[in-house]
C-alpha cells in the first residue's frame, strides 16, 4: 500500500481554505492507498516514512518562501516530491515570466522593481504592482497613472517588507474574456476553469482579495492549449512535472499571454470539476509506486 502525504498549511485568518483536500485523501484511501494531510512546518513529520509527497495547499509559501524551499530540499532528499524541489525554488519567485519570455513564450509584459531601484511607474494606462513571491492577489494592487503616490506607497512597503516588486500593464482582457486556468495532470491536460477580474478598481493592496472571482467550467481554445504546451515545455531542464496550471489572459491583440504558471501549489478546483478526480488519484498512484 503506497504511503502518500497531501501536504497543506496551518489555517489561518489570510489563509484559503482547501476544499479538494478532505475528499482527495478520501479518494485515495478508497483507491487503496495510505494517505494523509500534512502540514509542511510542522516539525513531527517524518517525511520519510512516505513513498510520495505532493504538495497541495501550502498557501502561506509566499511569505516565507526561502523557509518553503528549504523545506521543499530537505524533503526531497528524504522521497519523493511533486513537484521536485528544484522546480519549486524556480516558480516560487515570479522572475520565472522573464525567463519564459526570453525562451518565446507570449507572457504578460512584467519590469522588476528592486529595493532601491527606480520608482518608475507607467504614465500612460493602467498597471499592477505585485510582489515576484506571492499568492492569492496578496498584496497585488491595480493603479490608473492619477494614483502614482499610492502605487509608491505600495512599492516602499512592499521593499520593506523584503520583496521584490513587478509592475505589469492591467490586462483588460480580463474584463471581457475573463483569466483562464488550464490544469495539466501527469502530462496531459485535466480540465480547465473560467474567473473574472479579482483587481478591482481602488482595492487596497494589503486587503484580502476573493482569488477566484466568478469561477466556472470553460472549454479552451486551441491557442490557449498551445500556449500553455509551450510554456511547460520552455520550463528549464524539461522536469517531470505531476502537475502544473498554466493562468492565461488576453492581450491588447486578442492573443493569449501567460498571466502566470503554477508549478509549486495550485488550486486545482477539483470540486468544481468532480469528473477529474479519478484521473489525479490514478496519477498520484502512478507517480507513488515509480
Amino acid at each position: 500500500m503506497p504511503r502518500i502525504a497531501l501536504v497543506t498549511c496551518r489555517p489561518g485568518p489570510d489563509v484559503a481554505e482547501d476544499r479538494d483536500l478532505p475528499g482527495l485523501v478520501r479518494a485515495l484511501e478508497e483507491a487503496g492507498a495510505g494517505a494523509s494531510a500534512e502540514v509542511w512546518d510542522d516539525d513531527a513529520v517524518d517525511w520519510a516514512r512516505f513513498d510520495l509527497v505532493v504538495i497541495r495547499s501550502t498557501w502561506d509559501y509566499s511569505w516565507r518562501s526561502a523557509e518553503f524551499t528549504a523545506w521543499a530540499e530537505r524533503c526531497g532528499t528524504l522521497t519523493r516530491l511533486a513537484n521536485p524541489a528544484d522546480v519549486v525554488r524556480w516558480n516560487t519567485d515570479k522572475r520565472y515570466l522573464g525567463e519564459l519570455a526570453a525562451a518565446g513564450v507570449p507572457v504578460v509584459d512584467t519590469r522588476y522593481i528592486a529595493a532601491g531601484d527606480p520608482l518608475d511607474l507607467p504614465d500612460g494606462h493602467e498597471y499592477v504592482v505585485k510582489p515576484t513571491s506571492g499568492a492569492g492577489a496578496r498584496f497585488a494592487a491595480r493603479y490608473t497613472p492619477d494614483e502614482h503616490d499610492t502605487a509608491v506607497r505600495h512599492l516602499r512597503r512592499m521593499h520593506a517588507e523584503g520583496f521584490t516588486a513587478m509592475v505589469q500593464p492591467y490586462a483588460r482582457g480580463i474584463d471581457t474574456t475573463g483569466e483562464r486556468a488550464l490544469q495539466f495532470f501527469g502530462g496531459n491536460l485535466l480540465h480547465v476553469s473560467r474567473k473574472g477580474p479579482v483587481l478591482a478598481p481602488g482595492t487596497p493592496y494589503d486587503r484580502r482579495k476573493v482569488a477566484h472571482p466568478g469561477l466556472t467550467d470553460w472549454t479552451p481554445a486551441l491557442v490557449d492549449t498551445a500556449l500553455a504546451r509551450k510554456a511547460l515545455a520552455s520550463v528549464p531542464g524539461r522536469p517531470e512535472l505531476l502537475y502544473a496550471r498554466v493562468d492565461v489572459v488576453d492581450g491588447e491583440d486578442g492573443q493569449p499571454r501567460v498571466m502566470e504558471l503554477e508549478l509549486v501549489e495550485p488550486n486545482l478546483f477539483l470540486w468544481l470539476h468532480p469528473e477529474s478526480v479519478p484521473r489525479v488519484v490514478e496519477e498520484i498512484l502512478k507517480a507513488a509506486v515509480r
